[in-house]
């Protein structure tokens, strides 16, 4: 099968999009990979919507996250010389609005425009039917981690820093026996965020360099490490209402200037490594994918945590392919298991009472 996986992250940078064959749940190919960016506009509209927009700006984002989705989609097809009437399916995750589990994790786009654009099936809504369950409905990606990215002969921690982070320890490619993953905290949300604040005309710390500028505020940081989702154990999953817009505005409050996007980073690289320290089984690889692969300062900080474990920090395209691409091709196999009828959750991350067949089907 043919299938498009879709990504709209809670970076808010933009939809990605991949073309996936996949011949099994364990033989996956990317194809070709595109990645539609958000416009400023774009970005403050989204971002505004979800710090508590009216509910016509609620609706009409609904319908402009599924139009974007499909220029990304119109983009990918036409890059990859491929026509839509091969594609078996679209897997549309949409973008999240609101997640609080176990009660809601609420997406917003309409797979149904998709469908019409396209002729194609639309799978969407993966979070709803795990929350439904007692799961947090996410980190949704270590089933793809499981099945497609772990090593053959070793213990391997899958990390992805995207808006916010999650990692996946996986025992052997191809076994979901005793995976352990969760959100970390906050990915790039912050840093960028906070970036932003310091220089309204940056969409992101660009290659890091603010960040490079600035020194850790070691009092604000061990303050912010105090949060108390740092201390939860897993099950469990966050996003920007914890950390989003007021929580970067607070960072920048107290360390403003580029010494508060280099705390931020610091607050992302040490989450990560104290949840790994507290929660993970020993690997000897970390192999990391997301936007956080192009901060050179985050990821020059997160080799300096792991070297203190003797843990060896690898790029995601190191060994598979874009780093960009990997959770579009995840919500892509993600699909192919709802098509056939296959769990796509686990319960042992997520908390769900039991295995569920995610999502719904929008047909062609």
């Amino acid at each position: 099968m043919l299938v498009v996986g879709l990504m709209s992250g809670t970076s808010l940078d933009g939809v990605d999009a991949a073309l996936v064959r996949i011949g099994s749940s364990t033989d996956v190919e990317l194809l070709h990979f595109v990645h539609r960016p958000h416009s400023a506009a774009e970005r403050d509209r989204i971002a505004a919507v979800l710090e508590g927009g009216a509910m016509r700006d609620v609706a009409l984002l609904h319908s402009s996250i599924s139009e974007w989705a499909c220029e990304a989609v119109d983009t990918l097809l036409a890059a990859a010389h491929v026509r839509a009437d091969t594609i078996s399916a679209i897997a549309f995750p949409g973008q999240t609005a609101w997640h609080e589990p176990p009660v809601v994790s609420l997406t917003l786009g309409e797979p149904a425009i998709l469908a019409e654009r396209f002729g194609v099936r639309v799978v969407h809504g993966f979070r709803a039917r795990d929350v439904a369950a007692g799961g947090q409905g996410a980190p949704l990606v270590p089933i793809a981690d499981a099945l497609c990215f772990g090593a053959t002969d070793h213990e391997r921690v899958l990390l992805n820093i995207g808006g916010m982070a999650n990692v996946t320890w996986v025992r052997r490619r191809g076994t979901l026996d005793d995976v352990i993953g969760a959100d970390t905290g906050p990915g790039m949300a912050i840093i960028d965020g906070v970036a932003r604040l310091v220089d309204p005309a940056l969409p992101h710390d660009v290659d890091g360099l603010l960040a490079a500028r600035g020194v850790v505020d070691a009092a604000a940081l061990a303050e912010l490490l105090d949060h108390p989702f740092f201390a939860a154990p897993p099950p469990r999953s966050t996003g920007r209402e914890h950390f989003g817009p007021a929580f970067a505005r607070s960072l920048h409050d107290r360390v403003p200037g580029a010494d508060g996007v280099r705390t931020a980073v610091a607050l992302t690289a040490e989450s990560i490594a104290r949840f790994c320290a507290a929660h993970l089984p020993p690997a000897p690889e970390i192999v990391v994918a997301g936007g956080g692969v192009h901060h050179p300062v985050l990821m020059h900080h997160l080799r300096d945590l792991m070297a203190m474990r003797e843990v060896a920090v690898r790029r995601f395209d190191e060994l598979f392919f874009s780093a960009d691409a990997k959770e579009a091709v995840a919500f892509a196999l993600l699909a192919w298991l709802t098509i056939h009828g296959q769990p796509g959750n686990l319960p042992g991350v997520t908390g769900a009472s039991g295995v569920r067949v995610l999502g719904a089907i929008t047909p062609a």
